[in-house]
C-alpha cells in the first residue's frame, strides 16, 4: 500500500522537494519508454493514488488530473524506439528520467526511483523495489506517466489503425503479433526487441 512515510521521514530531514520517478513501457514493442516525475505538495496528499497498473483507465485519467492541478511541479520525459534500439532498454529508461527531472521548473533535491539507483541523475536519492506501490510520490509518476503513453498510443492508432494501438497500447498481444507477421514492424517498432508468442526474447 502507498503511503507517504518514506517523503515524510524525508522532510523531517529539511529536503524540501521530494520528487517520485517511475517509467511505463519498458516491456512494450512499439513507442517510447516514458518516465513521469512528480513533487507531491505535502499538504495536498491524495491517498486513492497507487501504482497506475492496478487503477482503471477513467480512474487513471481522474488520479491524473488531480496531480496535475495539486503537485507541486510535475514532468513527462521519454526516449524513442530508435535510441533504445542505439542502446538498451536500462538506459533508454534513464534518459527519459534525465529528460524528465531536466524539464521540471521546481529542481528536486531528493529524488525516489522506482527500481533504479537515481546515481545517473546528479541529486541525491535512492531506488527503491517495486516503489510505485509503497511510495506516493513514485505512484503519481506512474500515474502521469502511464496516461501521457496511453494516449500516445491511441494517436497513433490513427495512423496505424491495424495494430489497434489503442487496444494493446504497443505491447506484444497475439494480435499485434499477428499484424507483424502480415504486415511488418514499422519506424516505430523496437527492432532489436524479438518476441516469440507474445514474450520479449
Amino acid at each position: 500500500m502507498c503511503d507517504y512515510e518514506i517523503e515524510s521521514g524525508l522532510l523531517k530531514l529539511k529536503y524540501r522537494y521530494i520528487c517520485g520517478l517511475d517509467e511505463v513501457g519498458r516491456g512494450a514493442m512499439f513507442g517510447p519508454v516514458v518516465s513521469g516525475a512528480v513533487i507531491l505538495n505535502p499538504e495536498q496528499l491524495n491517498f486513492e493514488i497507487k501504482d497506475s497498473k492496478k487503477l482503471s483507465p477513467a480512474k487513471r485519467i481522474e488520479m491524473a488530473s488531480g496531480i496535475y492541478r495539486d503537485s507541486l511541479d510535475y514532468s513527462i520525459g521519454w526516449c524513442w524506439n530508435d535510441d533504445i534500439d542505439r542502446t538498451n532498454i536500462v538506459e533508454a529508461t534513464k534518459k527519459s528520467m534525465q529528460m524528465a527531472v531536466n524539464k521540471m521548473h521546481v529542481r528536486p533535491d531528493y529524488v525516489l526511483v522506482d527500481g533504479l539507483n537515481p546515481d545517473f541523475l546528479g541529486i541525491k536519492g535512492r531506488g527503491i523495489i517495486k516503489g510505485d506501490n509503497i511510495s506516493l510520490s513514485i505512484a503519481a509518476a506512474s500515474i502521469i506517466a502511464k496516461v501521457f503513453r496511453d494516449q500516445l498510443m491511441v494517436d497513433f492508432s490513427r495512423f496505424f489503425p491495424d495494430f489497434q494501438f489503442e487496444n494493446n497500447k504497443g505491447y506484444p498481444t497475439q494480435k499485434h503479433l499477428n499484424m507483424i507477421s502480415l504486415r511488418s514492424k514499422t519506424y516505430f517498432h523496437r527492432k532489436s526487441f524479438k518476441w516469440k508468442n507474445g514474450k520479449g526474447k
